[in-house]
């Protein structure tokens, strides 16, 4: 079985036999000066602004990879009422945050 994430409080087909409790993972970054240039013209006459997103996809990312690992080393083989959240750290630096339920599951 591979490691399972839900933002729900279940998994439907398993039954969740232990629960390990919170279970965390974040990353702090930086926005670059070249990149909010671009962005601020982009803002300008609307569209995705894609280095903003690529930097929120891997932040995302890394903050869920920090979260499985906590939960590996709880002895999990699952994360449920899993929630991101962000926060600004400082003007140009933001915070992503991760964070869940730790559980073992197994199929019914």
């Amino acid at each position: 079985m591979n490691f399972l994430i839900t933002t729900s409080d279940t998994i439907p087909g398993y039954e969740i036999v232990e629960v390990y409790g919170l279970v965390m993972g974040n990353t702090v970054r930086a926005r670059h000066i070249g990149r909010d240039i671009l962005a601020s013209f982009k803002s300008m006459v609307g569209g995705e602004i894609k280095g903003y997103t690529d930097l929120l996809s891997a932040s995302r990312n890394e903050a869920l990879e920090r979260m499985i690992q906590d939960a590996q080393m709880k002895g999990a083989n699952a994360i449920i009422a899993v929630r991101f959240e962000t926060s600004d750290v400082m003007q140009t630096v933001a915070e992503l945050f991760a964070y869940g339920t730790a559980v073992m599951v197994k199929k019914l």
